[in-house]
């Protein structure tokens, strides 16, 4: 479990294939000082997305993604040198300082405006249809494993606005109209509609 602070940000050093595992992909990530105290089997999140660790040299951390990950996320377009938030898993006692982030994303959305402003950035992005119902004014969401504030939805767009903190230490950064993001709603939302 997660609560969507991110940690900071890692960059891709390597992305291949698994001989062994046809259908898995591996990715390195250089997690930097986020790696310290990492062991293999433990859960980190990258843009959101809950991995487990399965190897580690110094810095580097790899992930194996099936591929249900790669296509019902945004990491099957990562690319060698792209940055990724990361946020290691919540531990019993930690402050919830967030919102619940299960890193399960539900679906993934495209940014469509970006309007900076003196003291933030609204974005504005298109969310699938059918993760629309769990999208509320005011609610939380989780945006490559942000924790955010919905400002604003009009049918399937939704906006937030980043302090300009949250786009220093995650990689909004480098975010621009067109790319992609995923999308995980709050748990809550579901289980209440459910």
């Amino acid at each position: 479990m997660f609560t969507g602070i991110i940690e900071g940000i890692g960059k891709i050093e390597k992305i291949s294939k698994n001989t062994k595992n046809r259908s898995a992909i591996q990715m390195t990530v250089n997690l930097g000082k986020h790696a310290k105290g990492l062991k293999i089997g433990q859960s980190v999140a990258l843009n959101g997305v809950c991995l487990t660790a399965t190897k580690l040299s110094k810095s580097n951390c790899m992930f194996e993604m099936i591929e249900e990950t790669t296509k019902k996320t945004d990491l099957g377009n990562l690319k060698v040198g792209g940055i990724v938030n990361i946020e290691r898993s919540l531990k019993s006692g930690d402050r919830l300082e967030g919102h619940f982030v299960l890193g399960h994303v539900d679906g993934v959305g495209v940014v469509k405006k970006i309007s900076k402003k003196p003291k933030e950035v609204q974005v504005w992005f298109e969310i699938p249809k059918k993760l629309a119902k769990y999208v509320v004014k005011k609610g939380s969401i989780a945006v490559d494993g942000i924790s955010l504030t919905v400002v604003d939805i009009k049918n399937n767009l939704a906006s937030v606005s980043l302090i300009p903190h949250t786009i220093e230490v995650t990689n909004f950064q480098t975010k621009k109209v067109g790319d992609k993001v995923n999308i995980e709603t709050d748990i809550l939302g579901k289980y209440i509609l459910k």
